[in-house]
């Protein structure tokens, strides 16, 4: 495995924050990933698009309208105005394949942190797993209780 240098790491925490439940799976979704790719969302899906084939239902799925509506507001700071198409989903499977796909060491490098941890916490019991993203998102919402819930992490 390549060395990590500091430029090259992203925190857990931006990564868990990513993550979504749809379907009742695990997944990031194509803005997001595109973002921790340090990628334009335009690039990651031509990419996609070229590679259909290598995707199957399992690792990657379109959101349908009522799933969008349901994340929008749980994503107020997103910008999803002006997406032609729903975003796409893709599940640890599905980063797994990009990485074949992507070419650049830095996207790859943020690729391999990511099925880290997805690995990681699928290790974790499964209630323990879902309790500690629902907590992560609850950190997002609620950052002017920064120190509070740091604490709380440091006791889990």
């Amino acid at each position: 495995m390549p060395k990590a240098n500091k430029l090259m790491t992203i925190p857990d925490e931006l990564v868990m924050n990513k993550i979504c439940i749809i379907r009742g799976q695990k997944v990031i979704l194509d803005h997001d990933l595109a973002e921790l790719y340090q990628l334009k969302r335009k690039r990651l899906i031509k990419l996609v698009t070229k590679n259909t084939y290598r995707f199957s239902e399992d690792f990657m799925f379109r959101l349908n309208q009522e799933e969008y509506e349901i994340l929008m507001p749980q994503f107020a700071s997103s910008n999803w105005e002006g997406y032609r198409k729903l975003p796409l989903a893709f599940t640890e499977q599905g980063i797994g394949v990009l990485s074949g796909l992507l070419n650049n060491k830095k996207t790859i490098w943020v690729n391999i942190q990511i099925i880290l941890l997805f690995t990681r916490m699928r290790n974790l019991s499964p209630p323990s797993k879902d309790i500690f993203i629902q907590l992560e998102k609850m950190e997002k919402k609620l950052a002017r209780h920064d120190e509070d819930i740091a604490l709380i992490f440091e006791y889990i």
